[in-house]
C-alpha cells in the first residue's frame, strides 16, 4: 500500500487473535480468569473491567476494558477485547450438545495491544518494513 493513499484514521490491515475454549463445566468465571491472567501478564497490574455487550456468537457477551494508570490517558478506560460464553447454536454447529458442552471465547487486536503497551501512535508503522522501528521490539 502507499502511505499517502491511506487516510490517517484508517489502517490498511490488522491482526487479531481469537481464543476459544470448549469443554464440560466451563463458565464465565473461567473466561474472566483467563482474560485477567493474559492482560495482567501483558500489561502488569492494571484495572480491568467487563461491561455487558452484544456479540452474535456469544451469550452472555462482554467488552473488556483496561484503565490507564499513568500518562496523558491516566484515569480513562479503553476497550481492548470482546468476549463471552459461546452461544448454544455455535456449540450445536460444532456437533456438540449445548446441555453438556459449553465454552468461552475472546478476541483482541495484536497491534492494538502492542501500541498501548509501547506508546505507539500510528498503526502504519508496523507495515512500513522500517527495520529501525521493528528492531525496537
Amino acid at each position: 500500500y502507499r502511505r499517502d493513499a491511506v487516510d490517517a484514521t484508517h489502517s490498511p490491515v490488522f491482526n487479531q487473535v481469537e481464543v476459544l475454549c470448549i469443554d464440560q463445566d466451563i463458565n464465565f468465571s473461567h473466561l474472566r480468569g483467563t482474560v485477567l491472567t493474559f492482560l495482567k501478564t501483558f500489561f502488569g497490574d492494571i484495572p480491568v473491567r467487563f461491561r455487558a455487550s452484544y456479540f452474535p456468537f456469544t451469550e452472555p457477551s462482554a467488552e473488556i476494558d483496561i484503565k490507564f494508570s499513568s500518562g496523558k490517558l491516566q484515569g480513562t478506560w479503553l476497550e481492548v477485547a470482546g468476549a463471552g460464553q459461546v452461544h448454544p447454536s455455535v456449540i450445536r454447529n460444532f456437533g456438540f450438545d449445548p446441555e453438556e458442552i459449553i465454552g468461552f471465547a475472546f478476541g483482541t487486536g495484536l497491534e492494538r495491544l502492542t501500541m498501548i503497551r509501547h506508546g505507539i501512535t500510528d498503526l502504519r508503522l508496523f507495515y512500513e518494513n522500517d527495520l529501525r522501528f521493528l528492531r525496537q521490539f
